[in-house]
């Protein structure tokens, strides 16, 4: 049996549509898949340095690893008209260089941010510990992500949403690209389709069966939200549009690119579609 490691985040999206393979719902026959949880940014590291065959990564970050790792086209994650928020105290008033604590220097949302406000002075932690840090004083701002978009103290609030900066920075009314899965180029073509589609038939599975693997979710502990947080925040991240990507997301993840090109990001311009696998492969075999 071939065993394969897929790396994603502990946010309850990327849980939800993997967890179809993790009980057993999908799967292939010679193929044992395993999980690993890490944080976005420890997840990009990982992509820039080759450790995982299959990883969950910021859009953000692709253009570094396009000659390593190939886009998948399920699993992903988009904001539409919502998405990570710029939280600080309430009444509070930010200075032009404020300290603010970001998830990670390749996360879509540091270079968003870093191209509206390039006078902060950031500090970058754990996703987890950016709220606290907010609280605590540690930094004046944070920007969140994941769940705690809708769990927040009532002790702060909205200072932008990471949304408005994204439509500003586009120049139209695209969906805002967070997340995805990328897939090692080294693995055999065939293989790799094969693992395109067997993720791919996992997020479905979970979309078609939401509410009972939301509840076995629960009853283990997977996720560390309630059940009615959770089943907004699966509508958010985790939703039909997760499933494969389509036309206006394409557009979307190169809008992306572009921005991040023109503020001296990326040292070139690609497009997501140059480097998707080539599924035509299969089709090519069976003639």
């Amino acid at each position: 049996m071939k065993k394969i490691l897929i790396a994603h985040s502990p946010d309850a999206d990327d849980i939800f549509m993997y967890y179809a393979i993790k009980f057993g719902w999908v799967g292939m026959k010679d193929v044992t898949f395993d999980n690993i949880a890490k944080d976005i940014q420890t997840l990009n590291e990982d992509a820039l340095n080759g450790i995982y065959d299959i990883v969950a990564i910021s859009f953000a970050l692709y253009p570094h690893i396009k000659e390593e790792y190939a886009p998948l086209r399920t699993a992903v994650s988009f904001g539409e008209g919502y998405g990570p928020k710029v939280i600080k105290k309430k009444g509070a008033k930010l200075k032009r260089n404020f300290k603010v604590a970001l998830s990670g220097k390749h996360t879509t949302n540091a270079m968003l941010f870093r191209i509206a406000y390039p006078e902060a002075r950031i500090t970058y932690m754990n996703f987890l510990e950016i709220e606290q840090a907010v609280l605590d004083g540690v930094v004046d701002a944070g920007v969140l992500i994941h769940e705690s978009i809708l769990t927040y103290d009532n002790e702060l609030e909205v200072e932008r949403e990471m949304w408005d900066i994204w439509q500003e920075l586009a120049g139209e009314d695209l969906p805002l690209p967070l997340g995805g899965m990328a897939i090692r180029r080294s693995l055999p073509l065939n293989r790799a389709i094969e693992y395109e589609e067997t993720l791919t038939k996992a997020v479905q599975v979970a979309r078609d069966h939401k509410e009972r693997l939301s509840k076995m979710l629960l009853e283990r502990n997977l996720v560390r939200i309630d059940a009615a947080t959770l089943d907004t925040y699966l509508e958010l991240y985790a939703n039909d549009d997760s499933i494969t990507l389509n036309d206006t997301q394409y557009k979307a993840i190169n809008k992306l690119f572009e921005i991040g090109y023109n503020h001296g990001f990326y040292d070139r311009l690609v497009k997501i579609q140059d480097y998707l696998i080539p599924t035509q492969y299969q089709e090519l075999r069976s003639k």
